[in-house]
């Protein structure tokens, strides 16, 4: 495959809004070893993209500084040491960055196939949150079948996500959002109870129904004592963002008493390892569930990657349901 010089990107101009985010041409990046170049059809818009693009959230050593933490396309090239994949094949990756261009380096071991009978435009939904939510509500959460699961912000692209696979897993599944269409949205995905938290306590519908064993939460601040509260006996917090704030003021005394773990994680700082692990666990454990149509990505919109603003405005207003995806 012949491959041009130059590609189009989007680039973060300057910290701020999503007005600095500007259309760009750059190099093609060139895969280094155990490495792949893909070819980007779609790319997935994510929380941690705005809190890059607004300064707060720095890539890590040696990736590109251009957002884009997912997408999906075809092989382009493959650099020294890699055997999986073959120049043409259709993959969708979690990535270092880069993902709001035409090309895009990974590392071929944080690569998986298309789902069988999904669109590449479908695949893009998926590896950002499938890493983020198998590693935080299956492995560091260890949900059970028959546990009562929590998560906040259940009709976001990882609350769409945990909501079915915690379903598929055979948890009893609750979720928090802030209208009755998107709480009609959770329901439908397969949790038994979406709690409108405009209208209603979550901590009194859960400690009802006898506590959550499990809570997934983004929201942070003033939900992690109400998080303590609603937790079950021996229950499990798991943090991974904190839209809200990070410092509150928290009685440990309820923690020590009812024997809490209180945890959380980032995905991007993780080593390559790590994340490769990851990929092996989806792809035996999660992909047979989409294959089947157990877990199925939700789309909200679609954006020409020249309107990457706009995509991040539509996030960050939260009227979306599911995931933004940027079309190359």
């Amino acid at each position: 495959m012949s491959l041009p010089e130059t590609m189009r990107a989007i680039e973060i101009s300057r910290p701020g809004g999503p007005e600095v985010l500007r259309p760009a041409t750059v190099p093609v990046p060139v895969p280094g070893h155990g490495q792949i170049l893909i070819r980007v059809a779609y790319a997935g818009v994510n929380r941690p993209d705005a809190l890059q693009r607004a300064g707060a959230y720095a890539p890590p050593p040696g990736a590109s500084p251009l957002p884009g933490l997912e997408a999906s396309g075809t092989v382009a090239a493959v650099g020294p040491g890699v055997t999986r994949w073959r120049v043409g094949e259709e993959v969708c990756a979690l990535l270092p960055g880069g993902g709001y261009a035409d090309y895009a380096v990974t590392p071929a071991d944080h690569a998986l196939p298309v789902p069988s009978g999904l669109t590449l435009r479908e695949a893009a939904c998926l590896p950002e949150t499938c890493f983020t939510v198998w590693s935080n509500v299956a492995l560091r959460g260890g949900l059970r079948a028959g546990e009562r699961f929590l998560v906040h912000g259940g009709s976001s692209g990882i609350g769409t996500t945990a909501i079915q696979l915690a379903a598929a897993l055979g948890a009893r599944v609750f979720a928090t959002a802030g209208s009755e269409e998107k709480c009609a949205a959770c329901r439908a995905l397969g949790a038994e109870r979406a709690i409108n938290y405009r209208e209603e306590d979550f901590v009194a519908v859960l400690k009802a129904e006898g506590g959550a064993d499990l809570i997934l939460d983004m929201v942070g601040g003033s939900y992690l004592p109400r998080n303590v509260k609603a937790l079950a006996t021996e229950g499990r917090l798991v943090q991974i963002a904190f839209l809200e704030g990070t410092k509150v003021e928290l009685n440990f005394a309820e923690v020590m008493m009812r024997r809490l773990t209180i945890t959380g994680s980032t995905l991007r700082p993780q080593s390559d390892l790590a994340k490769a692990r990851y990929a092996r666990d989806i792809e035996t454990q999660v992909w047979p569930l989409v294959a089947r149509g157990a877990l199925r990505p939700v789309i909200d919109s679609e954006f020409p990657i020249e309107q990457a603003a706009e995509a991040h405005a539509r996030m960050e207003g939260s009227s979306h349901i599911g995931k933004i995806v940027l079309k190359l």
